[in-house]
């Protein structure tokens, strides 16, 4: 009934189902006989610790169709053995473990401007992701107001939800929490199933897989900073310039970061750019790190107390 270790990598995995947060009273046996009901069982594989002979409280089921496979988890999935709730997905999944550890967010009420490169910006912080972060969107790819995060371990997760849940991106203040299952039963992710799931994972150095990140959009350009302005965040550089915002930047009402131009420093002291901007946007002041002398304001600048030119 169980084969060796090696008849695992032989598995038909598509016809396969991984079975997790299994009691060490569990045999290879009882397991057969439980996944019956699912369909035809050809082979169950539960690797055993060397040491102690114990099973790692998890096992392979094969069956003989990806049909049977399929039905499984819906009809099996958090079942009771022996006092625990047992967790059955299928092995093929072992190369899509990003969407099985269950560090799943739901991020809602996000304004309009908030996209997935805000999104990263925001919640990357918290600790690994494992896929793009999502913005759901209609068919004009505008923002339903709503998003996805998924985190690579619970920790991150909840450290997420403690810091980001009634704090405002944008003008709008977030709710931040756990995702629904897919399965629509109604059960939110982060239980103590998932828990101890992602714990026996670990303890084992089964390692969540990480989907790489486009880096179109989660890679500023080299010569771009962040900036932050309160709640708003953008890419530096000023509109018209090299890996500048198309058009300005900044909320309705508000004029873009940096303008309208402020007036030349004092004769003495080094010229500060706004934050982000290009170190020479606003040249140096007169007799300032040995620059020339300069006749005048620049263009676009006058004096202090003076306005900008009409």
């Amino acid at each position: 009934m169980s084969a060796p270790s090696a008849r695992h990598w032989e598995q038909n995995k598509e016809a396969t189902v991984y079975v997790g947060n299994l009691h060490e009273r569990v045999s290879p046996q009882i397991l057969h006989e439980l996944m019956l009901n699912s369909g035809r069982v050809r082979n169950v594989n539960m690797p055993v610790d060397r040491v102690n002979g114990q099973h790692q409280g998890f096992g392979f089921v094969e069956f003989h169709t990806e049909e049977e496979a399929d039905y499984a988890p819906k009809i099996m999935n958090n079942v009771m053995l022996h006092g625990n709730r047992i967790r059955v997905n299928k092995a093929s999944a072992d190369k899509q473990k990003n969407v099985e550890i269950g560090a799943e967010l739901f991020i809602g009420n996000l304004d309009g401007m908030v996209d997935e490169k805000t999104l990263y910006d925001t919640f990357g912080q918290f600790g690994p992701l494992i896929n793009a972060p999502k913005v759901a969107r209609d068919e004009s790819n505008i923002s339903k107001g709503y998003g996805f995060i998924s985190f690579g371990d619970f920790e991150s997760s909840d450290a997420a939800i403690a810091s980001m849940h009634g704090q405002y991106m944008m003008n709008k203040q977030i709710s931040v929490q756990y995702a629904y299952k897919k399965d629509g039963k109604g059960e939110r992710h982060g239980d103590e199933a998932e828990r101890l799931l992602a714990k026996q994972a670990k303890a084992h150095g089964v390692a969540p897989a990480v989907q790489p990140l486009p880096a179109h959009l989660f890679q500023l350009p080299p010569s771009a900073a962040p900036v932050a302005t309160g709640s708003n965040m953008h890419p530096a550089g000023m509109p018209g310039a090299p890996n500048g915002p198309v058009g300005g930047y900044g909320r309705p009402g508000q004029p873009p970061v940096g303008m309208p131009p402020l007036p030349p420093a004092p004769s003495g002291l080094p010229a500060r750019p706004p934050s982000g901007a290009p170190v020479n946007f606003f040249p140096p002041s007169p007799g300032f790190g040995g620059a020339p002398p300069m006749h005048g304001a620049p263009a676009g600048f006058g004096p202090p107390g003076f306005g900008p030119p009409r």
